[in-house]
């Protein structure tokens, strides 16, 4: 009867890695709800707005980005980070890239936004 074994060693745990991992993760998880929080204030676009000068419809995209896409951003990072965990592999930086995707998130509702009131600008 023949076994097969593997020589590959399995991997050790970077104790580093993993911290660092958990604390940017603690920490995208606040920048997602002030970006939510920055998100919901964006309904107030359309206050200078008379009934027919602003697009309503790009404003309540541009506010559902807002507050929607920041969690978006932070559970798909905060999933592939914990996979990447889990295969002991390093993954300090998907929260970063997490974080990046939070800041775009919020600059696209940001712009969606103001595409619907006109003489508006970033």
């Amino acid at each position: 009867m023949t076994t097969t074994t593997s020589d590959a060693a399995p991997r050790s745990v970077r104790v580093w890695d993993v911290v660092l991992t958990i604390v940017l993760v603690v920490g995208s998880a606040v920048l997602a709800a002030l970006a939510s929080l920055m998100g919901m204030f964006l309904v107030m676009a359309s206050d200078p707005c008379g009934a027919l000068t602003c697009s309503s419809e790009l404003i309540t995209l541009g506010w559902l980005m807002g507050m929607i896409l920041p969690w978006v951003a932070f559970l798909a990072s905060t999933i592939v980070a914990i996979v990447l965990m889990v295969k002991r592999r390093l993954s300090f930086w998907v929260p970063l890239a997490g974080a990046a995707a939070i800041i775009l998130a919020l600059v696209a509702a940001f712009a969606v936004t103001a595409a619907g009131v006109p003489g508006s600008s970033l």
